[in-house]
């Protein structure tokens, strides 16, 4: 705990230097360097105490007589472990990506802030000191989304992104009131040992899946995620949607599993609701996306919908005493949470690479970055794959665990398990199937084909330090997919901490297999297909090597039919999801295409435009900021009363006092 501690004060110094010295060359190496060891330091701490006993330190801080309480145990121990395993990433890729900032001055400050803040929320263990910390990590993050302040989207975004964080700190706040009771209890340990009536305790729950679902993006709740995470520099990106949004699943996993006891069933059914929309919804938005960082933004709310998912099914077993099913899926959810932070850091990190060397972000503005990004392109179709749940890479294995616990008790008595649990695994497969068309089009759109524009056929490779935060994370991303069961052991504390029990050993089993229940039900072994894709894909080399033709032979490109071989007339993002489009995007979109053509004799182009809606955002945020904006319009003429209209307001408020006092005595 002290040397988490420690390392927490470093980052915060760090973010002091960055203040200071953020208009030198040499401000940007020491403040990512420092950011980068102690992020190194952190990390390898929390590896090593998952398994160890609990470990507390209060502090003289915080509210008066009652200080700061702070926590290190198997839970936050795993969360410790991945929030410095993406800073650190981070840092290393900022080494070099932060050699094209435009304004560091605006980012170094608050960078270190923003990881300081992300441990502390974990390591927090009174209700005062998380919220200061939750706090500290929006307002961090929001200084973060804002840095490049000139450009309308960006403030847009941030505006946005300010508002839900402040729907998401209110709704907490409104929980830990519940939670401490009419005594005032904030300690956890406290509010561990109190016993909620079920109302309280429903209402608690209710306020927890808002506001971590606020800040995790679960549908309706996902607004700011898109807008934000684009808006901010690609590495803060990368902490943004891989980290940041693990430490709200913490949050709901520290109070749904522990403080809160053993939920009611139905509380799996509204989380299992929640997941399964959000992962469905979350992976359409991505595919109707060409923006490369907004994709990537969408297709996070995707995947907070697969942990979601896990998380309300080790509700629904919990609920139904099936210790055995809840260690699994809640096992699946961490898992994912792992998983999720690192390929989707790699892909913002080869988002932000692809920024750099081409200046856009637009898809239909890129292609043919596979000869000019070699090193980008290997390390974004690792990420893709990943994402994309294809064996033997990491995403695979935790959708894979998910699968085997619905499959594990699907006949749980209560009606809404009955239904919801069944749908969640169509919803699951549909969003995996969709999530590999999403990326064969981020990929195949981005770095394949011809170059589309000037600035894609000027692209040139990215520094090392960025190079080698790609490699290292895409390297994880393999060696989490081969040896999943070493994960799965590390695991193992926290999850029998929360539900009681864990899944059976995994290290010892031979081959290093992974068998989640029993060997006659299934299992996996990640190596062996590992090893058959290698050894597949040689012999085919080495077959047509050794028996293929060594003559040359020239022919015409196949174009389609169409003699026009510009790099124009390729497949754009567009195109590629036109199909899913016209499928999905009329009910959920309001999406509609206009085709214009022009009569005979009309030399003129003819035009295709697409009008793709978020329904969301229009019907249920659009008219309360509309509403809020005449309502201020309105008050606004309380400024210009005169005194005798603003004496007379006062005599009627203290009136109205008055009488509802003597009625309710």
């Amino acid at each position: 705990m002290i040397l988490v501690l420690v390392c927490v004060l470093a980052l915060l110094a760090a973010g002091v230097a960055g203040a200071v010295r953020a208009r030198v060359p040499e401000g940007r190496p020491i403040v990512y360097g420092a950011s980068l060891g102690a992020c190194a330091v952190a990390g390898l701490t929390g590896l090593a105490s998952i398994g160890l006993a609990p470990s507390t330190l209060t502090l003289p801080l915080g509210l008066p007589w009652i200080g700061a309480h702070l926590r290190l145990d198997a839970l936050s121990a795993f969360f410790v472990f991945v929030v410095n395993l993406g800073g650190a990433g981070a840092s290393l890729y900022a080494l070099g990506y932060a050699r094209h900032e435009s304004a560091p001055e605006r980012v170094l400050p608050f960078y270190p802030v923003f990881l300081a803040a992300l441990n502390l929320v974990v390591i927090a263990d009174d209700a005062f000191s998380f919220l200061f910390a939750w706090e500290l990590m929006s307002l961090a993050s929001w200084a973060l989304v804002v840095a490049h302040h000139r450009a309308a989207e960006n403030v847009r975004a941030g505006y946005v992104y300010l508002i839900m964080a402040a729907v998401s700190g209110m709704a907490l706040l409104l929980a830990f009131g519940l939670l401490a009771g009419p005594g005032g209890h904030y300690d956890f340990a406290s509010m561990r040992a109190a016993v909620a009536t079920p109302g309280i305790a429903a209402l608690a729950l209710v306020l927890v899946l808002i506001g971590t679902g606020a800040k995790a993006g679960l549908i309706p709740l996902h607004a700011w995620l898109p807008l934000a995470h684009p808006a901010a520099p690609s590495h803060v990106s990368a902490l943004m949607s891989g980290v940041m949004t693990k430490v709200a699943v913490y949050a709901f996993v520290r109070i749904a599993f522990d403080l809160l006891g053993t939920p009611p069933w139905w509380a799996a059914v509204l989380v299992l609701a929640a997941g399964g929309v959000t992962a469905v919804l979350g992976v359409l938005y991505a595919v109707m996306e060409h923006d490369l960082k907004r994709l990537l933004a969408n297709h996070t709310v995707e995947n907070i919908g697969i942990i979601f998912i896990g998380l309300g099914l080790a509700m629904a077993f919990r609920a139904n005493g099936v210790a055995a099913g809840a260690a699994l899926a809640l096992t699946a959810a961490l898992f994912h949470v792992f998983n999720h932070a690192v390929f989707k850091s790699l892909l913002f990190f080869g988002a932000g690479a692809v920024l750099t060397a081409t200046g856009e972000r637009d898809m239909e503005r890129l292609g043919g970055l596979i000869h000019r990004m070699p090193g980008t392109s290997f390390a974004f179709l690792i990420g893709c794959a990943a994402i994309s749940a294809l064996p033997p890479l990491n995403g695979f294995v935790s959708e894979w665990l998910t699968f085997q616990a619905m499959l594990l008790r699907p006949d749980l008595p209560q009606w809404g398990l009955k239904v919801m649990i069944p749908t969640d695994g169509a919803l699951l497969a549909l969003a995996a199937a969709l999530a590999g068309a999403c990326f064969v089009k981020a990929f195949g759109v981005t770095f394949l084909g011809r170059a589309r524009t000037q600035a894609a056929t000027a692209a040139q490779e990215v520094d090392r330090w960025s190079l080698a935060a790609m490699f290292g994370f895409a390297a994880l991303c393999l060696l989490a997919g081969v040896l999943p069961g070493a994960l799965v052991d590390l695991l193992a504390p926290a999850v029998r901490a929360l539900v009681g029990q864990s899944m059976p050993a995994q290290l010892a089993l031979p081959w290093l297999s992974l068998i989640p229940v029993a060997a006659a039900r299934s299992s996996y072994n990640g190596l062996l297909i590992f090893g058959f894709i290698a050894a597949s894909t040689w012999l085919t080399i080495m077959v047509v090597h050794r028996f293929a033709s060594h003559a040359l032979r020239r022919a015409p490109a196949w174009d389609c039919g169409f003699p026009d071989a510009r790099p124009q007339t390729q497949y754009t993002a567009s195109s590629f999801a036109q199909p899913l489009r016209r499928v999905f995007g009329g009910a959920l979109f309001a999406a509609r295409e206009t085709v214009t053509v022009p009569p005979p004799g009309d030399i003129g182009p003819a035009r295709i435009e697409k009008e793709i809606h978020d329904p969301i955002w229009e019907r249920m945020y659009a008219p309360v900021g509309n509403a809020v904006w005449r309502a201020s319009g309105t008050m606004n003429r309380l400024q210009f009363l005169t005194i005798r209209r603003y004496l007379a307001m006062v005599f009627v408020a203290l009136v109205a006092l008055l009488l509802a006092l003597a009625l309710w005595q």
